[in-house]
């Protein structure tokens, strides 16, 4: 008679490793970058993670591409900065730090109302919808300033209720710790459900959708599970951000932070789980310090969109897998110099291009401060023809070297490929 006998999976050190390292990364971030400014950063970066992965869920996960993912985030935080000003007149006894599930709850609940409907379709159509209710949702946050609070939004204060241990979260770096806890369990939480079943047949829903339905699985109704759990996590990111900023007005459920959710999401990689997080950090980093340092930031960030989606429409996590790829054959270091070499004549195309979109921002904005345009520790004179053909040529220049290294590194890469593969099947056939 066989004996019961109890068997354990091997500990995944590398994903131990991992995890460690995101939950280091979330506590020592603060204690490096100390300003305030930094923190108020760190802090839109967790909330833009949660709201990256939560998007990516759809996207990603089940090629549900939704043009209207803010109305779960934006409505989130309206309902928790609601809460908060009940919190703050003492008419609700809640603890500050539960807001954010407050936040997640009204995702959740917009999203089974709205979900039934959009996830009876998928594809353009599904895209579509998504499209108009989000737009429907930002008229009415004007419609009705009553429970909007108008174009002026909603505010609150985040220093209310109880203060247990005397944390009041009036100082940023006890808000920015909050977060970095939501961040950490809400990623863990939704790299769970990744493994899944529900999420193992999302993916399949993504892949062949006609074969799901001939085993028995109503697609519907997985598209529309995964629905509610995206808008969840969305609530719970419209919630933080209520907290962090203490402000709601009708933007955080725009069609531009919608399409801001889905560029940043595909820039940092969709097809891999850790993309998002990338994507995430992205975004607060051009929307806060690119925009600071130039008017034309949002064509600095199409065009590295453009880009992306014609050479790595896989995005930065592609990139980067794909390498670790070589790495693990020893083939990395031969491609270093190719990389370096590209680095530097793609930073000359940018410099000579850079150079002309400030001349020409400058002319069509600010002619009236004059001729001068600052550019990096220098001045252009938007008005003389020498400035204008000098940097046409510097991009010219940077074009052609640029051009002539692709090639060098594609050759290089390709003979890299051949051999990862003959090596691979070498080692299939011991």
């Amino acid at each position: 008679m066989r004996s019961n006998v109890y068997q354990f999976k091997p500990l995944n050190v590398g994903r131990f490793i991992i995890w460690s390292g995101f939950a280091l990364a979330l506590v020592v971030a603060p204690l490096v970058f100390t300003s305030s400014l930094s923190q108020t950063m760190l802090c839109q970066m967790g909330v833009a993670i949660i709201v990256c992965l939560s998007y990516n869920m759809l996207l990603g996960q089940g090629g549900m591409l939704s043009f209207g993912h803010a109305v779960h985030s934006g409505l989130g935080a309206f309902l928790a900065i609601q809460v908060l000003t009940l919190v703050d007149a003492g008419t609700l006894h809640l603890p500050v730090s539960l807001i954010p599930l407050v936040g997640g709850l009204g995702g959740l609940a917009f999203a089974v109302l709205l979900g039934w409907v959009t996830t009876k379709k998928s594809g353009t159509t599904f895209a579509m919808i998504t499209l108009g209710i989000g737009e429907l949702v930002a008229a009415m946050s004007l419609m009705f300033p009553g429970v909007f609070g108008g174009e002026g939004g909603i505010s609150g204060d985040r220093v209310a209720g109880l203060h247990p241990l005397g944390i009041t979260f009036g100082p940023q770096i006890q808000l920015y710790y909050l977060i970095a806890i939501y961040t950490f369990i809400c990623t863990g939480l939704m790299f769970a459900f990744t493994g899944t079943p529900l999420g193992r047949m999302l993916n399949a829903v993504r892949d062949n959708p006609e074969r799901v339905e001939f085993v028995g699985y109503d697609t519907q109704k997985v598209r529309y599970f995964a629905f509610l759990i995206a808008g969840f996590f969305a609530g719970i990111s419209g919630g933080l951000a209520a907290l962090n900023f203490e402000l709601v007005t009708s933007e955080v459920v725009s069609s531009y932070r919608s399409g801001a959710y889905l560029l940043f999401t595909f820039l940092g990689g969709a097809t891999f789980f850790f993309g998002p997080i990338i994507g995430g950090i992205l975004m607060v980093l051009a929307t806060v310090v690119l925009s600071e340092l130039t008017r034309a930031w949002l064509l600095y960030l199409g065009l590295v969109f453009l880009f992306m989606v014609m050479y790595a429409p896989g995005g930065i996590a592609s990139l980067i897998m794909m390498n670790v790829r070589v790495a693990s054959f020893g083939k990395l270091r031969p491609l270093l110099l190719h990389y370096l070499a590209l680095a530097a004549t793609a930073f000359v195309v940018l410099v000579g291009a850079a150079a002309l979109i400030e001349m020409v921002y400058h002319v069509q904005l600010n002619a009236g401060q004059g001729s001068g345009v600052p550019f990096m520790g220098l001045t252009l004179d938007s008005s003389s023809l020498a400035s204008w053909l000098g940097a046409g040529f510097v991009m010219g220049v940077g074009i052609v070297l640029f051009e002539f290294t692709r090639r060098q590194f594609a050759r290089k890469w390709s003979a890299v490929q051949e051999y990862i593969e003959k090596e691979t099947k070498r080692r299939e056939a011991l």
